[in-house]
């Protein structure tokens, strides 16, 4: 991948696929990437079917090179690293906080755009400066490291804790069995 031109089309052993490059598109597929409900096969499946056009005539044979492809691109082009990081940002969750500060470093509704490729959306993303993202991210960070909370912080967290602590996503196995014990127990 060339850094410094937006791709659009991937060449995937010797053919060349258009991809959905679409921040949007890629939203999509990373949520069926990290959604519970389905095996890391079947998710990554859907994820490959949604980024390429023409996934269907792609020889299965090429499976593992497009997925390696579609990971690289959703990285920004960066090689991907062994280190696992921690969670401090669920695209889901944090949406609106994105969304707000995504807007104010692009100076536009992002969302309005009828295309917004997601390389350019995460240079957007990755030029967020002090905001309410930054506010929250720091937050879990010191959380998450057992550091002091300054007074101010205290009093952020209080106040939106809901924003700021990461919500516990059920299957819907999970959910089935908690409606099963709830009769269970009469509630």
């Amino acid at each position: 991948m060339n850094l410094w031109e937006l791709p659009i089309e991937a060449k995937i052993g010797g053919k060349t696929y258009a991809i959905n490059a679409d921040y949007r598109d890629v939203m999509n597929i990373i949520g069926h990437l990290t959604d519970r409900e389905h095996d890391e096969g079947t998710a990554i499946y859907v994820a490959l079917s949604l980024f390429y056009d023409g996934f269907d005539g792609m020889p299965e044979s090429d499976y593992t090179v497009a997925a390696e492809w579609l990971f690289r691109f959703i990285a920004a082009g960066e090689e991907e690293t062994d280190r696992i990081r921690p969670k401090t940002i669920d695209w889901e969750q944090d949406k609106s906080m994105i969304i707000a500060d995504v807007n104010k470093v692009a100076g536009c509704e992002v969302r309005a755009l009828a295309f917004c490729h997601w390389w350019t959306f995460l240079s957007w993303f990755n030029g967020i400066g002090e905001g309410q993202l930054s506010t929250v991210v720091s937050i879990r960070e010191k959380r998450r490291k057992g550091k002091k909370l300054t007074e101010w912080e205290k009093d952020y967290y209080s106040e939106h804790k809901r924003q700021v602590d990461f919500k516990k996503k059920y299957t819907t196995e999970e959910l089935e069995d908690q409606d099963r014990l709830k009769k269970l127990l009469g509630e």
